[in-house]
């Protein structure tokens, strides 16, 4: 089975709709990041923390903390050993090979990430409260889910 190709109006529609949502999210990332929230660590350094903090097992190697962050691996790795000098991160070797390194939270950085969190969710509810409607936040979030499990499963584009 083929798929159609889409029609430049079905292009033009796409293009403007991505567009929206990108200029959105970096209309919002912008005003965030310029709070109180992220007075004491970067929202990059706090992105890490949160994602480790999400992790069931506390631990996370590298690579898998790269598929959630926007970095790349080389700027990864040296706010990781920012985060790791000032105490909020520990790498420890992982049980199942030995060789690999997991990544963790210490206590300090716990407190932090929840700290900065609490202020960080009361930052993104005073912008988007306002502006969307329950039921038009819960609609958001469904179709960004959606677009989201779409891009996980589909195939790059040859040539």
């Amino acid at each position: 089975m083929t798929t159609k190709a889409p029609t430049s109006s079905a292009v033009r529609l796409a293009a403007e709709t991505w567009e929206s949502l990108f200029r959105s999210q970096v209309a919002v990332m912008r005003r965030l990041q310029s709070g109180q929230a992220f007075k004491k660590l970067p929202i990059k350094e706090y992105d890490v923390l949160f994602t480790l903090s999400r992790c069931p097992t506390g631990k996370l190697r590298l690579n898998e903390i790269n598929d959630h962050v926007l970095l790349s691996q080389s700027s990864l790795s040296r706010l990781v050993d920012r985060l790791e000098k000032r105490g909020l991160v520990e790498r420890s070797i992982a049980p199942d090979d030995g060789r690999g390194i997991l990544l963790g939270l210490t206590p300090a950085g716990q407190e932090l990430q929840k700290e900065i969190g609490r202020e960080h969710i009361r930052d993104i509810a005073d912008l988007v409260a306002p502006a969307l409607t329950a039921e038009e936040q819960r609609e958001l979030l469904r179709l960004t889910e959606k677009l989201q499990a779409f891009v996980a499963h589909k195939q790059p584009r040859e040539g």
